[in-house]
Order: C-alpha cells, then sequence, then structure tokens
C-alpha cells in the first residue's frame, strides 16, 4: 500500500517549484514535467546503474504522452561529473535536435543529478530542468536547491552554476532497488538536517532506527519530505549562497569533500565522507569549547545505528589542509567551518587554527 503523498513548495520569485514525495509516484512522470509547460523533447539523463531499472518505463510514459524521450547514460560513479562528460552529453544533445524548447529529466542520484542539471543550465544558456532523484542522498538534499556542477581533479563541485528546476519527483519506491551501502550513504544527509536545523527531528530519527533501516515507507515518506522542507526554508532566504545562511548545509563537508579528493573519489561514498565529516565538525566545536561531547556521543551513535562509518581515512595532515583550502567557503585561503552550537544550530566559524583541524579527524 502507498504512502500518502507529501508535498512541499519551494518559494522562489520568479522560479517556484514543487517537489512531491510519495511511493509510486514516478509511474506518472510524464504527467508530473507537463503539468506547468508542455515539451515535444525530453532528454533523460541516467547513469548505467538506474538506465536499465528506471529509465525504460520513463520513456515510455513520455510516449504514451506524444512526448519524444531520448535516453543519455553516463557511467555510475563520482568520476563522471567532469569535463569530459559533460561535453559528451553536449554533443549528444546537439545531435538528437535538443533545443531551447526542450527538457532535461535528471534519473539518478546525486552525481546524475549535478551534472544533468550542469548540462541543463549550460546548453542553448539554459533548458528547463527536472529533478528524478533514486538514492535517498539526492532526494533529501542534492536535488532541492538547484546546485548543480563538476568536479576538476583538485576540487569538488568547483565549477558549476545555480539553476533551479521546475520540479522534483521523488518517488520513495526507487530506495527499494539501492544498494545497502548506498541507502546507508544517503542517511548522513538526513542526519544532518536534524543537526544543523531541528533537533526534534534528529530526537525522531534517535526514535525510528529499526523503521529507517528496514526502509519502510510510512516513516520515509515523512522524513524525506521534512528534509526537503528544511532544505526548502533555506533555499527561500538564500538562493545562491550570498547571505551564507545556505552554508550551514555544509555542515561536514569540508573535512568530506577533502577525505574524497584525497581518496580519490572511489573510496568513499559522498555520504560516508559527509558522516565522517560531522563527527571531525563536531570534534573540532568541541576543542573550540562550542560544544559539550555528548553533542558529538549523539551524533557517533545516531550514525553508527544506521551504519555509517565514523572513522576518517588515513590521511596526511598537510595534504588535508592544501585541499580543504580549495574548499568554496575558504576566503582567500583561510580556513571556515560550520560547526554546532548544540543540536538544532551551527555557525559558521572562521580563523580555526591548522592544529585544531587536524586534531579533530580523530
Amino acid at each position: 500500500m502507498d504512502a500518502p503523498l507529501r508535498t512541499v513548495e519551494v518559494r522562489l520569485s520568479g522560479r517556484a517549484y514543487t517537489i512531491e514525495i510519495g511511493t509510486g509516484s514516478a509511474r506518472q512522470v510524464a504527467l508530473f514535467c507537463t503539468r506547468q509547460t508542455r515539451y515535444a523533447h525530453v532528454v533523460i539523463i541516467t547513469d548505467d546503474n538506474v538506465g536499465p531499472l528506471h529509465t525504460g518505463e520513463m520513456a515510455q510514459d513520455f510516449d504514451r504522452h506524444e512526448i519524444r524521450a531520448d535516453v543519455l547514460t553516463v557511467p555510475a560513479g563520482e568520476k563522471s561529473k567532469s569535463v569530459a562528460e559533460a561535453a559528451r552529453l553536449w554533443q549528444q544533445m546537439l545531435e538528437r535536435g535538443t533545443d531551447r524548447k526542450s527538457l532535461v529529466v535528471a534519473a539518478g542520484g546525486g552525481v546524475v543529478g549535478d551534472l544533468a542539471g550542469f548540462v541543463a543550465a549550460t546548453f542553448a544558456r539554459g533548458l528547463d530542468l527536472v529533478q528524478v532523484p533514486t538514492t535517498l542522498l539526492a532526494q533529501v538534499d542534492s536535488s532541492v536547491g538547484g546546485k548543480v556542477g563538476i568536479n576538476l581533479p583538485e576540487a569538488k563541485n568547483i565549477v558549476g552554476a545555480f539553476w533551479q528546476p521546475r520540479g522534483v519527483l521523488v518517488d520513495i519506491a526507487f530506495l527499494g532497488s539501492l544498494p545497502e551501502r548506498e541507502y546507508r550513504s544517503g542517511l548522513a544527509e538526513v542526519v544532518k538536517y536534524g543537526v544543523v536545523l531541528d533537533a526534534d527531528f534528529f530526537a525522531y530519527l534517535e526514535q525510528h532506527v529499526e523503521q529507517i533501516r528496514v526502509r519502510d515507507p510510512n516513516v520515509l515518506v515523512p522524513v524525506v519530505a521534512r528534509c526537503c522542507r528544511l532544505k526548502a526554508d533555506i533555499v527561500e532566504r538564500d538562493a545562491q549562497e550570498t547571505s551564507g545562511l545556505r552554508a550551514v548545509l555544509n555542515y561536514g563537508h569540508t573535512f568530506c569533500h577533502a577525505f574524497e579528493a584525497l581518496t580519490g573519489y572511489d573510496e568513499l561514498l559522498h555520504g560516508e565522507a559527509v558522516a565522517i565529516g560531522m563527527l571531525c565538525a563536531s570534534r573540532l566545536a568541541e576543542r573550540l569549547g562550542r560544544i559539550d561531547a555528548d553533542t558529538t556521543h549523539r551524533q557517533a551513535a545516531l550514525l553508527t545505528a544506521l551504519g555509517l562509518p565514523t572513522q576518517a581515512p588515513a590521511v596526511s595532515p598537510q595534504a588535508l589542509l592544501s585541499v580543504m583550502r580549495h574548499d568554496k567557503k575558504a576566503v582567500h585561503g583561510k580556513l571556515q567551518f560550520v560547526l554546532p552550537e548544540r543540536l538544532g544550530h551551527v555557525e559558521l566559524v572562521g580563523n580555526v587554527d591548522d592544529s585544531d583541524v587536524t586534531a579533530a579527524i580523530g
């Protein structure tokens, strides 16, 4: 039996859109995409894991609505967020007659959403985009808010744009086909929302660990909806990260991105690196006297209960600091960190000594 449908409205001036969260909702993807605008052509961008499972049915649904659908596939994994893959997609879209009236549908996890969103933002000076996230991490975080981009070898997400989608269609049923490790990876971003914005939500997660672990849709639909609402609240107030407010969503990510880069983007999944990065940031906040040890302990206990790693990979402290200085939150080479003051509230903190940063790795 399908869990009740939830909707979250992202209220942006001139670019408002709806996030629809349910089970089985992707069966009507064409109807969702054409609710506001009629399209004659759709480009579905996916990867070679998701494509064989889901995009055939999506293409057929568009065909039933007399909309031509082309499916373009990239290799699964972080390495596809590259200049080379973006260029290959641009060329394929050109060959298939994509124009400014075409719609791009990003069907996949965070990598596909970021890459397809960047391609949509840049092809023909910007095409409409609908996100159909198929992983938990993408459903609660990367598909919402309009941040799209690709990596350079030295820095993650350093080339990109703010390109809001026309809508986000979240189908919890997709999570049933996720490998266990991928599913757990997404739970790190769920925990992050509790730490940075909502202590009551953090407690709800602590109380529903077992239902979350077994992917109970009656718990997951409200969990995903709450995460989307929390992120939408931030995006509405700071859509392009100009006020600094949206930076709170990067809790743990300065450590996370450095760990990912130093391990070649193939040792840790993004959510695994987020989990480790959050604990590093929490230990750093402890060292600076901003929180007590119990705040870190509760995070570690919840992350462990959800099956996420908490031990940092073996990296050189100096290499870590060097990579961190390429982070988008760094200002003139000076490191800044999102650090908790208590569960449900974080602050952006600068002028942190390198020795405290390296000590926080644990």
